[in-house]
């Protein structure tokens, strides 16, 4: 009989679960150009996460070393960057899809780091989860003039190579506490502003429905999720929520199409299906 999972794997698992809700909120804040968007969710996030840290008297953890503040600063603003910009550029279900790739690519870099090597499962797992893509292109009618909107799925593929390096660095960093998300977050939120205010016309989210999305990805798939999968990966069973946050794609694909954003078909089904399918293969340690 399989142990029970511990505290800190289901606090994991609760990120992973939030991270489903993501592609959803972000569609209901269409509208609010990309890096405002990153600048307002992760300042929720940053006052969400210095509110507890002042009234726990650990703001002291913010202070960390510069490496670690390049790692969680780069990969937190690069990642969501690409992803919002995904968002705005693809229909929202296909660019999310893409985007959850990043568990195989999690695996496929974990396994060139030292003592590890690539598998031929891994490989497998690889060229399942590409198919994936493949099935979106097919569905689509190939990448004629009226074909895939390419900018945004290459987004969503650099949001899933980024969080992916990042979460494997992150890895490597065990000794920094899980606090310093909130140092983080702050960076990310600062350096989206600046980048807002150079790149994009500067506007204000003018309807009741962006803001009630925006707080809701603050204080959860950009918020309280990063903090939750840091102690997840840190402290629970880190095999079981490679996993499980295979999961992620489905429930944000369900949730699209619950919620009408998206339509339900055999092209969403099967691209589904290919990228869970060959992100579990390419986990499996037995694929040798």
């Amino acid at each position: 009989m399989r142990p029970a999972l511990s505290r800190h794997t289901l606090i994991g698992l609760l990120a992973i679960l939030m991270w489903g809700l993501l592609a959803l909120l972000t569609d209901l804040t269409k509208g609010v150009p990309p890096f405002l968007l990153t600048a307002l969710t992760f300042a929720i996030a940053s006052a969400f996460g210095l509110a507890v840290l002042a009234a726990t008297g650990r703001l002291a953890l913010l202070l960390q070393p510069w490496p670690a503040l390049a790692v969680g600063i780069g990969g937190l603003f690069g990642s969501h960057a690409f992803y919002f910009s995904a968002m705005k550029a693809a229909p929202a279900a296909e660019a999310s899809l893409i985007g959850y790739l990043w568990p195989l690519l999690i695996v496929l870099m974990s396994g060139l780091l030292p003592g590890e090597r690539l598998k031929p499962g891994h490989i497998a797992g690889a060229c399942l989860g590409f198919a994936g893509i493949a099935a979106l292109a097919l569905g689509k009618g190939g990448l004629g003039e009226a074909g895939l909107p390419l900018f945004g799925y290459l987004m969503a593929f650099l949001f899933a190579l980024t969080w992916a390096a990042y979460s494997v660095l992150s890895r490597r960093m065990a000794a920094v506490p899980t606090e310093a998300v909130v140092a983080f977050c702050i960076g990310t939120a600062v350096l989206a502003a600046l980048t807002h205010l150079a790149v994009e016309p500067p506007m204000w989210p003018g309807e009741t429905r962006q803001w009630l999305a925006m707080l809701l990805l603050g204080l959860g798939p950009t918020g309280a999720a990063f903090f939750f999968w840091d102690i997840g990966m840190k402290k629970g069973d880190i095999r079981f929520l490679g996993t499980a946050s295979y999961a992620a794609p489905v429930i944000s694909t369900l949730a699209l199409v619950l919620a009408g954003r998206a339509e339900a078909g055999w092209t969403l089904a099967l691209a589904c299906a290919l990228i869970v399918a060959g992100a579990l293969i390419a986990s499996r340690p037995s694929a040798a």
